[in-house]
C-alpha cells in the first residue's frame, strides 16, 4: 500500500474511515462473496415464511391445496440457490499472489488490487440485496396465490404467472453481479 495513507492509531482502528481504508482487498472480496450468499439466504427464508404460513392456513379451509402450492416454496428457495451459484463464481476468483511476502512489491498492481477486491464486494452485495427482495416478493405472492387458491381453484395459474416474475428479480440480480464481477481479478505478481 502507498506510505501516503498513514494510520492515527497503532492498529488503524480509530475510527470506521480508517478501519474502512486499511481494509485488504481480499477482505473485501470476501465480504462480498459472505454478503451475497448470506442475504440471499434471508431472502430465501423470508419468502418461505411468508408462504408457508399462508400455506399453512389456507389449507385449512381446502387442503386439496398443500401440495401443489409448494412450488411457492421451491421458487423461494430459488433465492438461495443464486446466492450459492454467485458465492462459488466470486471465490474462484479470488486469488493469492505468488510470492508470500508480508509487503507488497512497490511496483505491484494496486489500482487492480483494489478493483478486484471493490468489485467483488459489489457484486456480492448487489446479489444478496436482489435476492433479498426477490424472496420477499416471491413469498407475498405465493401467499396470495395460496390464500387464492383455496378460495377460487382458477386462480391458481394466474397468480403463479406474478409469482414467476417476482423470481426473475432474482435472476436479473445474479446477472448484474456476473456482469460486475467479470473484470475482477487479482493480480497474482507485480508489474515489474
Amino acid at each position: 500500500m502507498s506510505t501516503s495513507a498513514t494510520c492515527s492509531s497503532e492498529f488503524c482502528n480509530a475510527g470506521w474511515a480508517e478501519v474502512l481504508t486499511h481494509m485488504s482487498p481480499y477482505g473485501y472480496a470476501n465480504f462480498g462473496i459472505a454478503f451475497g450468499l448470506g442475504l440471499s439466504v434471508v431472502g430465501a427464508a423470508w419468502g418461505i415464511w411468508l408462504t408457508g404460513s399462508s400455506l399453512v392456513g389456507a389449507a385449512v379451509k381446502a387442503p386439496r391445496i398443500r401440495s401443489k402450492n409448494l412450488i411457492s416454496v421451491i421458487f423461494c428457495e430459488a433465492t438461495a440457490i443464486y446466492g450459492v451459484i454467485m458465492a462459488i463464481i466470486l471465490a474462484n476468483k479470488v486469488k493469492k499472489p505468488d510470492e508470500a511476502t508480508y509487503y507488497l512489491d512497490e511496483d505491484w498492481d494496486f489500482a487492480g488490487f483494489y478493483y478486484a477486491g471493490y468489485g467483488m464486494f459489489s457484486a456480492g452485495l448487489s446479489v444478496g440485496l436482489t435476492n433479498i427482495a426477490s424472496g420477499i416478493s416471491v413469498g407475498i405472492a405465493g401467499s396470495s396465490c395460496a390464500i387464492a387458491d383455496a378460495q377460487d381453484p382458477s386462480l391458481f395459474v394466474k397468480i403463479l404467472i406474478v409469482e414467476i416474475f417476482a423470481s426473475a428479480l432474482g435472476i436479473f440480480g445474479i446477472i448484474v453481479g456476473i456482469i460486475q464481477s467479470n473484470s475482477c481479478t487479482f493480480p497474482i505478481s507485480a508489474l515489474g
